[in-house]
This record gives C-alpha cells, structure tokens and sequence, in this order.
C-alpha cells in the first residue's frame, strides 16, 4: 500500500524532470542552446526562501516575500534561466545598433529572452498537463540567480514552483 503523500511526492518529481526535459527540447533562435536548468527538492527550496526575503526587504518588494511565504514548504520548483548569449542576427530589437554593440554594453540580446519564455511555456505545460498547481515566479528566479544557481553568465531566470494540495498556494494570496 502506497500513501496518498508518498505517491503525490513521487508525481511532483517526476513531472518536474518532465518539465526539465520539456524546457531544454524548446525551440530556440538559430538552434542556440542558451537556456539552463535546475530542479531544485525541499532541501534546496529552504535555501531559497530566506533568499526571496532578503531580497523583499533590501529592494522593499512585498512581492517576494509573498511569494516566499507561498513557496515555502512546496514539493519541488523548476527553475530556468537563459546565459546572455546573442543570437549574432544584428536585428537591433535588444535596442542597440547590433550584436556587437550589446555586448559592448553589456546587454541583453531579445532572443534570449524569447528562447526563455518558450522554454518557460514548454515547462508550465507539462506542469498544466499532469494537473500540478504551478505559477511562473520572477523572484524565484532572481534569488536562483543571486544564489549563484546557475553561475554568473545566466542573466534572466524565472522559476515555477510545484505543489500537490487541496488549493494552490500561489493564487488568491494577500
């Protein structure tokens, strides 16, 4: 006999490796590989949430200590960040003349950020699919970052956490 919380354990586990895979066979602009990902367990989400607060209160964000508090205790969160990588295409839609120009400045170049909002939807419709409550979280991925999850070419990462309870936890929140 297998316990409702010991299969709803194993289930967020599995879809948040499903949802890894999902998010690195994303398309991406001229099949470059900027996009990374972590799958971060309990052990690594306690680390995280202290981190979501200390960022609240030094850049007075309420937000990312109430997504912190509805974060904390949560089964597993996926986590998925794009290097700064430009796509060499010179198009100017980052707002500099080209790619040169960006990197000069230290930009960001607007595919990346496309690759990782398809990645990000590729990932929360796996998550949608299996009926895993799930919400993409900006200060999941900028305390992912500032935690030095990823390494320092990751310049944008957003994260979604998972959870299997009678009511979401990342809805209806004060």
């Amino acid at each position: 006999m297998k316990k409702s919380s010991d299969a709803e354990r194993e289930a967020i586990e599995q879809v948040a490796n499903l949802m890894g895979a999902a998010a690195r066979t994303a398309p991406k602009t001229c099949g470059i590989d900027n996009i990374l990902v972590v799958i971060l367990g309990r052990d690594e989400i306690k680390k995280l949430v202290p981190k979501m607060i200390e960022i609240s209160m030094r850049e007075k964000r309420k937000s990312f200590d109430r997504d912190a508090h509805s974060t904390d205790g949560i089964g597993a969160c996926v986590v998925i960040g794009a290097k700064a990588n430009p796509a060499g295409l010179d198009c100017g839609y980052c707002g500099f003349k080209n790619c040169a120009e960006l990197r000069l400045k230290g930009g960001i170049c607007a595919y990346n950020s496309m690759d990782l909002g398809i990645a990000l939807s590729s990932a929360a419709g796996i998550a949608s699919n299996f009926h895993i409550d799930n919400r993409l979280m900006f200060s999941i991925g900028k305390a992912a970052m500032e935690l030095g999850l990823f390494g320092k070419e990751v310049r944008q990462a957003i994260g979604i956490p998972l959870s299997i309870t009678g009511k979401s936890p990342f809805f209806d929140r004060t």
